[in-house]
């Protein structure tokens, strides 16, 4: 087929402003991946990238790039080039909606969507509708929907009467650690409503038990009728208090955990408790020592894929677009060895020092040295048949950068 992928960050839908290196290096990092393991299945790809990424003509095996100049021309191109495309992957936060309406524009062309249906990334990014399902399903923290229209009073009273510090507050469309934050006492919820007020248009915003366990998510291929989980993934995650910035940064695939088949269990009923959720679907977790809790539903793309593409024994995107396309499951999931991704922040590198790095074979988005960035960050991948193999390599793939950039 021909194919059509449509990453917001670096494709364009950011044109006009200043690109978070943090953001970019998630970002472009599953366009690049994605985007060649399609190429490597026989398709023809076509992405498209913010034009001061295509300047810098970083690697991607693909067929053809659409340079974006200007704001809007993501959705005027997709729509124009969809004419000559059989089928469109679109890579997008969920926040102010972007996922769900690039997708509806996708469906709207009457072109293949390798996504999942615009309907079910509506349910599940209102977070008063999935959690409402998980508290039915009884696989969540206890969680609590607040509105900025309450006020800060109402709002520490409403916590007060349901929840005990210390907690988590996030914004109900949020993405990563975007505007998350670890209240440990009543004087800094005013501070985390801010954090969230800043980054997000939503009047909900959410509250929830703070679970102390691991961080993780669960990896999974759905046909919209079918589910499989494909792998349990550790997420690196910083969480921290409302006057600093929580973060993703990084991971490991796959995580091992005794209870790892139950949560796939749990992850593959939350699946198909939303019907349109097809393709690659993301669940994270909370994971403690006798029990999981699932804290997101991510109808998407996720970064673990970029590790998960090192650990599978089959062509991931190739069985996204079959789940899709023609409701059918690799026959053999298997996984073998293990990957570490983690994201290196460096000094804003030379031309030269971008192209060298570019090159490394473990860099997989590389530090673009953006004109309005004073710092780029790198994604890396170590990979081994064991764990500690695995992370050698990343290291290695650390040092091997270091002497590129200092």
């Amino acid at each position: 087929m021909k194919v059509i992928v449509y990453e917001h960050v670096s494709g364009g839908g950011y044109v006009g402003q200043p690109i978070s290196p943090s953001v970019l290096s998630e970002g472009f990092g599953m366009l690049r991946c994605v985007a060649e393991n399609l190429k490597t299945a026989g398709h023809e790809v076509t992405v498209l990238l913010d034009s001061r990424l295509s300047k810098l003509n970083p690697l991607l095996d693909i067929d053809c790039t659409v340079p974006i100049f200007y704001p809007h021309e993501p959705e005027k191109f997709l729509t124009s080039i969809a004419k000559i495309n059989d089928a469109i992957y679109i890579i997008a936060p969920e926040t102010g909606r972007t996922l769900q309406t690039f997708v509806e524009l996708i469906e709207q062309t009457g072109k293949c969507s390798l996504n999942c249906a615009s309907s079910a990334i509506g349910k599940t990014s209102d977070k008063t509708v999935l959690y409402e399902m998980l508290e039915k399903l009884g696989v969540s923290p206890k969680t609590v929907i607040l509105s900025m229209n309450d006020g800060l009073a109402k709002i520490k009273e409403i916590i007060k009467e349901t929840l005990s510090y210390p907690l988590v507050l996030k914004p109900a469309d949020g993405v990563g650690g975007s505007g998350l934050s670890l209240v440990s006492k009543e004087n800094q919820l005013a501070s985390a409503v801010a954090k969230i007020s800043n980054i997000s248009k939503e009047k909900h915003f959410i509250a929830q038990e703070f679970i102390r366990g691991e961080t993780a998510s669960v990896s999974l291929l759905s046909t919209g009728k079918k589910v499989k989980a494909l792998s349990l993934n550790k997420q690196n995650i910083i969480l921290v208090g409302p006057e600093a910035t929580s973060s993703y940064e990084g991971g490991v695939v796959p995580f091992e955990y005794w209870l790892k088949q139950e949560v796939f269990k749990i992850a593959e009923k939350v699946t198909e408790a939303f019907p349109g959720l097809k393709g690659y679907v993301g669940v994270d977790f909370v994971l403690t020592e006798h029990k999981s809790f699932v804290v997101d539903v991510n109808p998407r793309l996720t970064t673990s894929y970029i590790g998960l593409r090192e650990v599978a024994q089959f062509n991931v995107a190739e069985a996204l677009v079959n789940a899709v396309l023609k409701g059918t499951l690799p026959a053999k999931l298997e996984n073998e060895g293990f990957a570490c991704f983690s994201k290196v922040e460096t000094s804003k590198p030379t031309m030269d020092a971008f192209q060298k790095a570019s090159k490394l074979i473990n860099v997989v988005s590389p530090p673009f040295p953006l004109n309005e960035n004073e710092k780029s960050i790198t994604l890396i991948v170590g990979e081994g048949d064991t764990l500690n193999d695995a992370k050698l390599h990343l290291e290695e793939a650390k040092r091997r950068l270091g002497s590129i950039i200092t």
